[in-house]
């Protein structure tokens, strides 16, 4: 019985280990999660205090808020995903002690039956006599063994006591903590659902203003799209005469073709494999932003049954800040674009990646650059203070999708 107490108590023991090692791994990236999206939160206030003075209902000051609902959303969400574990932690923990007790309380009737019995028949005359009476010095020796064996069982019956007890108060007392923490976290939560709540209603504010003005925002809309249009040509064109010059070159040099029309080197080969091996891993191709336009088709907020279409991502940062490169590579082009100031174009083997919204640029085509190298200055809208980076990353002819790109946070 004492042994099997004791393999069910180390048992016990080892699971405590294995789940706090797996609760805490599950902790931790929750926690940082919700670092990130508080600091990200705080961002995006500062950048809506930043144009503060203006007063003005702007389509940039509801993307921010936009953004900054769905971060506060993905707070909530991560905190009740930290709440589920805690109460598992707590389901855990409460299960444990539960066992622990059972056992405690086990261990302490047999060691209480364990010394009545010794008091009751062994006597040290009885032990004494129980050897002396042995018929040979080889069963002495077994008898005086038995009783040392005896007495070390009763010792480490008493130690196990001893320790199971110690185990129990832990616990009971790390079962204490998690309550408090689930408490807290509960208190959060609620007092997130509470500015979530206010965000929205000054987001239906923005919207219902913005509606008063859906003649300029339609204007808007369209010289944006003009303007991207501009782009996307602009970016066509040097597709089309790097898919050119590097075919020629390719008849002389014999140099891979790939299905997105380049002809590369083996240094470019090798370099285009890098990247597409990096997805997901780039750096954000500014310091600091929140994504305020995403990628591909989606309904205008505030117009109805019309849709905005993105070639790329839309990221508002500080004013002031530097376009960066996102991954080494060689300038293809510095483009002018009427209307919507510089864009700079980086081809990274078969790849291309596209930062616009520039108004002082840093570099110059045929240029050599590392991984965030400062490319120009992002320009500052004079209308609503926003300062916002384009970038688009394309495959050959095919545009792709930034945020899958670049890492998960910046």
């Amino acid at each position: 019985m004492y042994r099997t107490s004791m393999r069910h108590i180390k048992l016990i023991l080892v699971l405590l280990v294995w789940a706090g090692a797996a609760f805490g791994q599950s902790k931790t990236e929750l926690e940082k999660q919700k670092k990130q999206l508080l600091q990200d939160i705080e961002f995006t206030n500062k950048l809506l205090n930043e144009t503060e003075e203006n007063k003005k209902a702007t389509l940039g000051e509801l993307n921010l808020l936009s953004s900054k609902i769905n971060k506060r959303q993905e707070l909530i969400n991560t905190i009740l995903r930290e709440v589920d574990l805690v109460e598992a932690q707590i389901n855990e923990t409460r299960t444990i002690v539960n066992s622990l007790d059972e056992d405690l309380k086990r261990l302490k009737e047999e060691y209480a039956l364990m010394l009545y019995h010794t008091y009751k028949n062994q006597s040290q005359y009885d032990r004494l006599m129980f050897i002396l009476s042995s018929e040979d010095v080889n069963q002495a020796y077994k008898r005086i063994k038995y009783f040392q064996q005896y007495a070390k069982h009763r010792q480490e019956q008493a130690a196990a006591i001893e320790e199971t007890q110690k185990v129990l108060e832990s616990r009971t007392e790390e079962l204490a903590d998690k309550k408090l923490k689930m408490a807290y976290l509960v208190e959060d939560k609620e007092k997130e659902k509470i500015q979530l709540s206010t965000e929205m209603e000054e987001q239906d504010k923005i919207v219902a203003n913005l509606k008063q003005k859906e003649g300029e925002l339609k204007r808007q809309l369209q010289e944006k799209q003009r303007d991207a249009k501009k782009l996307e040509k602009a970016i066509a064109r040097i597709i089309e005469e790097e898919i050119r010059k590097a075919k020629k070159e390719a008849e002389k040099t014999g140099a891979t073709v790939t299905k997105s029309g380049f002809a590369l080197t083996p240094v470019e080969l090798e370099l285009s494999g890098k990247f597409s091996n990096d997805q997901g891993k780039l750096p954000w191709p500014s310091e600091r932003g929140v994504i305020t336009s995403s990628f591909g088709e989606h309904p205008h907020p505030t117009l109805p049954s019309i849709k905005i279409e993105n070639n790329g991502i839309d990221i508002t940062t500080d004013k002031g800040s530097k376009a960066r490169t996102v991954y080494e590579g060689t300038v293809s082009a510095v483009v002018s674009i009427p209307g919507a100031h510089k864009a700079v174009i980086v081809r990274h083997g078969e790849f291309l990646s596209v930062y616009a919204n520039l108004e002082e640029v840093l570099v110059k085509m045929g240029d050599k650059l590392g991984v965030k190298q400062s490319l120009g200055t992002v320009v500052t809208n004079r209308e609503d203070g926003k300062t916002v980076l384009h970038f688009e990353i394309w495959k050959g002819a095919t545009k792709l999708n930034p945020a899958k790109w670049i890492v998960s946070k910046n």
